[in-house]
């Protein structure tokens, strides 16, 4: 058996290049991992590493010097495969990207309608992420709060907006020369509250990296809290994006789109583990065994459960992806209609459950075959214990939300917000 058998492949000629780039990348990566997890450190190297190989550029069309990704199911090849040498590395390039392929496709819809002035902008941009001077940061984390419901604020001033609030898990925050924030835009004169998205320069008055994350995992992630306080922006810095608390086609398929390839970081995880698990099988011996404990039939009917449970993971993870592809296809450049969109999201919360689910009993059931040594802390399977914990709590939907959901959806009772 080959170890890449039944792995996820890609599919387009950009996916090729991207994932072999990322193959490059992860060992490296991986050999920093434990430094930058036991300190809690951020690995601005990495992303250095990105820029100069043109990985950060990935969604940038070819035409403006990136790769021109465009498959949502090849993004998640990539980003399962750098999920294997560094989860927190993979969770914050995955950020970055699903900024920038919206950008690309801002440009793609200017270029199409002839608006070269739009496209002239988002093209400066896209080269600035070419030319490896800017990576981008997004944030819509708050306590209390939810994506649609932001208790941050955006309020209007006379040359533009005025920001306040502070944001949680803000990840790759380090490195980001540019933070993309969700915000609520209090209604006037009896108008509903709006809510919104600002682009705020990192190093701008008023806008502050708390510096303040320890975590269980992904302590490598630099997932600090941001705080804005009287944070001026003019108003082109700001998209509207709709009414408080509901959901539109646009938005609906935005967290669609830009959250599901964070599922393939924790599938990425299971298959790390059940490489170890491997290992560890057929290296460590035991006396009662006269050599390896694969012999152990106990052993062998742990590698057959995780090996179902990568298989499944596997299935789902890609399905959704490319039922996402085909629908966004039919549609494009508009978002498909609000139901599609919301039987889309259930495809990809039905993934991001069972995917979840199933890597962190890869990983406890890859302790079990190590043994006692699994759980010191110089095992690398101790930091994927603590990175896998991390891929329930991803947004949208909490575990607590995320059956409830489903089963609106199937029954067609499509929640407004």
């Amino acid at each position: 058996m080959t170890y890449d058998d039944g792995q996820l492949q890609p599919r387009t000629e950009p996916g090729a290049r991207f994932a072999a780039l990322i193959d490059d990348h992860a060992p490296v990566f991986r050999e920093r991992a434990a430094r930058h997890d036991r300190d809690s450190t951020f690995a601005v190297e990495n992303i250095a590493d990105l820029q100069a190989s043109g990985g950060i550029a990935a969604f940038a069309p070819q035409e403006l010097g990136g790769f021109g990704l465009q498959s949502i199911h090849d993004w998640i090849v990539a980003i399962e495969r750098l999920g294997r040498g560094d989860a927190s590395t993979a969770i914050a390039l995955n950020m970055h990207l699903s900024a920038t392929r919206a950008l690309a496709d801002v440009w793609r819809r200017a270029v199409a309608d002839g608006d070269q002035a739009a496209a002239a902008a988002q093209a400066a941009t896209l080269q600035a992420v070419v030319a490896g001077d800017l990576v981008i940061a997004g944030t819509s984390t708050e306590q209390g709060a939810d994506f649609l419901r932001p208790e941050s604020t955006a309020v209007a001033s006379e040359d533009g907006y005025v920001l306040n609030g502070r944001k949680f898990f803000v990840t790759m925050s380090p490195a980001a020369q540019l933070f993309v924030i969700n915000l609520r835009l209090p209604g006037e004169g009896g108008e509903p509250d709006r809510f919104g998205f600002a682009f705020v320069p990192a190093d701008a008055p008023g806008c502050e990296t708390q510096d303040d994350w320890d975590a269980l995992g992904m302590r490598a992630s630099g997932s600090s809290s941001l705080v804005l306080n009287d944070y001026r922006i003019p108003g082109s810095a700001m998209r509207v994006a709709g009414e408080i608390g509901h959901w539109n086609p646009g938005v609906l398929m935005g967290r669609t789109t830009g959250n599901i390839t964070l599922v393939g970081v924790f599938l990425g995880i299971g298959e790390r583990a059940h490489e170890l698990a491997l290992e560890a099988a057929q290296r460590q011996t035991k006396t009662k065994f006269g050599g390896p404990i694969a012999a152990s039939t106990g052993i062998q009917h742990l590698i057959g459960q995780i090996e179902i449970d990568l298989h499944a993971a596997r299935a789902i993870l890609a399905n959704a992806a490319l039922r996402l592809e085909s629908a966004l296809a039919e549609t494009a450049p508009r978002p498909p209609d609000l139901e599609t969109g919301h039987a889309l999201m259930r495809d990809y919360q039905c993934a991001k459950w069972v995917v979840n689910q199933n890597a962190i009993a890869i990983v406890s059931r890859a302790m079990d075959v190590a043994g006692g040594g699994a759980f010191m802390a110089a095992n690398e399977l101790s930091r994927l214990y603590g990175d896998v914990r991390a891929g329930p709590f991803m947004q949208p939907f909490t575990p607590s939300e995320t059956h409830e959901y489903i089963g609106q959806v199937a029954l067609g009772r499509y929640p407004a917000g």
